[in-house]
């Protein structure tokens, strides 16, 4: 049976770093519910239903998103964790609270976003220069270990997620990761070492064609997001329009959500190291405004279709690994979520769960 994991973010609670950024008490809830219609059928804001514009702080929160999950037919939460080196850390709070607490009694598992914070990452009014908030580094195996030990206790909880035994970590950028190699390999001993079955290392693939030169890097497995590139794959008379609207007349590119998800699952994915990505819609307008890619006209009919098609491709893989990534539970920023919503109420969730009983 086909094990859905949703890609988690952990960002709506207050920090000290996003006040001093963005200002007291921002959380990415402000940009989504600022966002506005940027042509004509372009649908905005998007407006959370069921658990309304919570704050992760909150215990019941994350209880409830657990049964909406479960509802789903979702397997587990894989949080986004920013590590950056040295120990630093931000937007913690959340799994540190679930894994402390012990609640809730859902799987999860973790997927490092190792990469650099920007102005603009937030902000879709930053004009000029982008600036560096918060460098993305790697010092060395001393660092590797202080990061493995930090993270030990969610290791050695039951919850936490296993492929063939192997503990599931996602690593969101291995190519701009020079060291990586010598990452994976120090996090494999350590595992040995504290009594853990080694790791099952998945890397994000953002171009297909990168799939090779990833794999060499020592991870078990890489995840197609390519689809969000989708431009790479338009004609020349299309890719001409693309940058014309990009470049020149700053607009939105838009793309029928339709047509982008044929490439959400290709035939690649039949592949043991190869994890299909699949995303209930895309819209990054309320974080990027005009600079916005978006999928639109999405539909929870259509996001079951692909999720069947998911299904159907990872049949043959040994039963462990037929697992496909949901972009994302939660990622209202970037209008990829399962959450209930105003306009769909519980669409897709009862969607996945109807493709999974079907399938």
């Amino acid at each position: 049976m086909a094990r859905f994991i949703a890609l988690y973010l952990p960002q709506y609670h207050p920090t000290p770093e996003n006040d001093e950024w963005w200002g007291k008490g921002f959380t990415e809830w402000v940009n989504v519910a600022k966002a506005r219609p940027l042509f004509h059928g372009h649908k905005q804001p998007h407006i959370p239903a069921d658990l309304g514009f919570y704050d992760l702080r909150l215990a019941e929160v994350r209880e409830q998103q657990a049964e909406l999950a479960k509802e789903a037919g979702i397997e587990a939460f894989c949080y986004w964790h920013y590590w950056f080196g040295n120990g630093r850390r931000l937007l913690e709070r959340p799994f540190n609270e679930v894994v402390s607490s012990g609640k809730p009694d859902f799987p999860f598992c973790l997927g490092w976003a190792n990469h650099s914070w920007y102005k603009k990452l937030w902000d879709p009014k930053s004009k000029g220069k982008d600036k560096l908030l918060i460098e993305q580094t790697y010092p060395g195996i001393e660092d590797y270990v202080l990061h493995f030990n930090t993270l030990l206790p969610a290791f050695k909880d039951h919850r936490y997620l296993k492929v063939n035994g192997k503990l599931f970590f996602l690593i969101y950028d291995p190519l701009h990761f020079e060291d990586i190699k010598t990452f994976i390999s120090t996090w494999r001993r350590l595992a040995k070492e504290n009594g853990l079955n080694d790791f099952y290392f998945i890397a994000q693939d953002f171009d297909s064609r990168a799939k090779k030169q990833i794999l060499s890097l020592g991870v078990d497995a890489i995840y197609n997001s390519d689809t969000f590139n989708i431009h790479h794959k338009l004609n020349k008379f299309s890719k001409v329009m693309y940058l014309l609207q990009r470049k020149v007349l700053r607009r939105p590119t838009a793309f029928n959500y339709k047509d982008a998800i044929k490439y959400m699952v290709i035939d690649d994915c039949k592949n043991r190291e190869v994890i299909p990505c699949i995303s209930p819609n895309w819209d990054h307008s309320p974080r990027s405004s005009h600079n916005a890619v978006i999928l639109k006209n999405s539909t929870p009919d259509l996001f079951k279709r692909i999720a069947k098609r998911a299904i159907e491709v990872v049949k043959g893989k040994p039963e462990d690994e037929q697992i496909v990534m949901i972009k994302s539970w939660n990622e209202w920023g970037e209008g990829n979520y399962m959450e209930p919503d105003l306009e769909f109420g519980h669409g897709y969730i009862n969607a996945l769960k109807e493709a999974i009983e079907e399938g």
